[in-house]
């Protein structure tokens, strides 16, 4: 049997309430900050973000020497490595001339294909980006989804787009409910459905089949 994912929205909302992500003061902080999440926690990106504050506009990051940007996000691990990917990202955005708007009127298939193109911006990457920057309705797969989906009982499909277009053919195509259903799962993971999980608490634990690896 599918699972109901409104329902498992409804019951992660009812529980958590609105988690306004993310967590980010503009749309392109937000960008930066889903290169630099790659393969790290997000404390670190915190400590990378500071550092680097001064230069968190296309314009500056554009100008600085990539010595210089790999040392300000040390922090975030693969630095040298994810310095290389905002600059690719920084060359593609400026194609646009920085300008979101103007990137939000693309159709999302063909923005992300855009996205894919970019080095260093993978599935998970490009979809947060396409979710919380240019405001286009997607289900973001992640390891915490997987955990939690795999836990409640439910074989979703191996493939990242197989897993998310199942997903989104049975939510409602509201921009809101893509962005709190990330963000929920994510705070679900953190808080309860850990690697060593507190069922008793658990919001979900009536639907839950609880497979634990």
């Amino acid at each position: 049997m599918q699972p109901d994912y409104q329902l498992i929205y409804e019951k992660l909302f009812n529980h958590y309430g609105p988690q306004s992500w993310w967590p980010a003061d503009t749309p392109f902080e937000m960008m930066i900050g889903s290169i630099l999440v790659q393969n790290t926690n997000w404390r670190n990106v915190e400590k990378a973000l500071v550092k680097l504050r001064p230069y968190l506009d296309p314009e500056s990051i554009d100008f600085l020497p990539i010595e210089e940007l790999a040392q300000l996000i040390r922090s975030s691990g693969f630095f040298n490595i994810k310095a290389k990917r905002i600059k690719a990202f920084i060359a593609w955005f400026k194609k646009y001339n920085f300008d979101i708007d103007r990137i939000k009127r693309k159709e999302k298939r063909e923005l992300r294909n855009e996205l894919l193109l970019i080095n260093g911006i993978g599935m998970e990457t490009a979809d947060v980006m396409l979710l919380y920057a240019f405001d286009k309705p997607v289900f973001v797969v992640d390891a915490y989804a997987r955990r939690i989906f795999y836990r409640l009982g439910h074989d979703m499909p191996a493939s990242y787009d197989g897993f998310g277009k199942l997903v989104e053919k049975e939510l409602p195509g509201d921009l809101v409910i893509f962005n709190e259903s990330h963000a929920l799962l994510v705070e679900h993971a953190k808080q309860l459905c850990r690697a060593k999980p507190i069922c008793v608490e658990c919001p979900l634990l009536s639907i839950c089949d609880q497979r634990i690896e």
